[in-house]
């Protein structure tokens, strides 16, 4: 009987992993609040500046809201990345290159734990 060669990180890699991306998506998940805040959030009023100062503050205000808001949308998503991430550990599929079979290095992993690419696959899908 041959056996069967696995290309996946073991149980233990997966573990150091999965630490790792509830550590990013709990402060993900704290700087998504202050930004939920900022955008929803009435801040400083200008009623008490001079009308000539209201038109620039309350332009600044909304470019602030918005920035926020993209920002906060951003980081919705990475949540979602990190999330998926954390069920490819349950599946015992966490770090394989979707494209080549391929494991991810840990370096890179580390860095963008939520990568389903490695660098060189990564490089070649932007290519096309």
């Amino acid at each position: 009987m041959t056996a069967q060669i696995v290309n996946r990180y073991s149980d233990e890699e997966l573990e150091e992993f999965r630490v790792l991306i509830e550590k990013k998506i709990a402060d993900a998940k704290k700087a998504m609040e202050v930004y939920q805040e900022a955008y929803s959030g009435a801040g400083n009023d200008t009623m008490d500046t001079a009308p000539t100062f209201k038109n620039l503050e309350d332009g600044n205000q909304v470019l602030s809201k918005e920035e926020n808001s993209r920002l906060a949308g951003r980081l919705d998503k990475y949540i979602s990345n990190l999330e998926a991430a954390l069920v490819r550990i349950e599946n015992k599929t966490y770090g394989v290159d979707r494209i080549t079979g391929k494991l991810i290095p840990k370096e890179r992993l580390r860095i963008v734990p939520h990568a389903t690419l490695d660098v060189e696959s990564k490089l070649n899908e932007k290519k096309k």
